[in-house]
């Protein structure tokens, strides 16, 4: 089986020894970091990767890439073989990445792997983007789906009434998988893009694709009744805890930080 594990990142960063991790730079530096694919070349969407995100190096995969499995991590996220790592080191955490070995374990009982889902507790996935975001983005992805895929505007209401969701857009999957919900993925977003005017957007919130796209995987798999396996994340380096913590706030007392 060969897996292929994408290391998103737009910086010169540490990482595992493990083959399957493939470092890809995004972003705009013009400096080729030593041993990234970088995701300007072949058929690509790099251009955009201010609004889309991480989602630049997951088109890219699909359109370029060959192999049995296919994955999208961060340089500052990983799953975790399992142990918890909140008060370890940076080489503690990567020689706990998700191994080539356990991987092909679980993809012999599921097809796929996610992270944990999030638990909004009192709230609900609509609830929480429209307190974090601008809610036209996600507004806007729910008409493109009702008009161009109807089929999954059930599970698109039931996914966003939840509390609990698979976030920052990672998971680990069966080749034709990856590349099936990519090419629905950029379909949807591609028209949503045609509908919301993001010019008066801070920086922030510029990155509107990203963050739409990250509720849009449970409607997709949901949906297709894809089989997956929760890991928990790891989070490289530093987390900037003060700046959670002031969002819960703003969000519990309905304030809103988006500037």
């Amino acid at each position: 089986m060969k897996a292929e594990v994408y290391v998103v990142s737009h910086k010169k960063v540490k990482l595992p020894d493990e083959k399957i991790y493939i470092p890809v730079q995004v972003g705009t530096n013009p400096e080729n970091f030593a041993g990234f694919e970088r995701d300007n070349t072949g058929d690509n969407i790099a251009q955009k990767n201010a609004n889309y995100c991480e989602l630049t190096a997951q088109y890219w995969a699909w359109k370029n890439r060959r192999a049995d499995v296919k994955g999208l991590v961060h340089y500052r996220r990983y799953f975790s073989n399992g142990k918890r790592h909140f008060f370890s080191s940076t080489t503690q955490k990567l020689n706990d990445v998700l191994t080539a070995e356990r991987l092909e374990q679980i993809l012999k009982s599921y097809d796929a792997v996610l992270p944990t889902r999030r638990n909004y507790y009192i709230e609900s996935s609509w609830s929480h983007y429209k307190h974090a975001h601008h809610i036209e983005g996600l507004a806007a992805a729910r008409d493109v789906i009702s008009e161009k895929f109807p089929d999954y505007l059930p599970v698109f209401d039931k996914v966003l009434h939840r509390n609990k969701v698979h976030m920052f857009n990672m998971l680990i999957t069966r080749a034709a998988i990856f590349d099936d919900y990519t090419k629905w993925l950029l379909a949807v977003l591609a028209e949503v893009e045609n509908r919301v005017d993001i010019s008066e957007y801070s920086e922030y919130e510029k990155r509107i694709y990203g963050f739409v796209s990250e509720v849009l995987l449970d409607v997709w798999f949901e949906k297709n009744q894809i089989s997956f396996k929760e890991m928990p994340v790891m989070f490289i380096g530093r987390q900037h805890w003060f700046r959670k913590i002031t969002k819960f706030l703003l969000r519990k007392f309905g304030l809103s930080d988006k500037a």
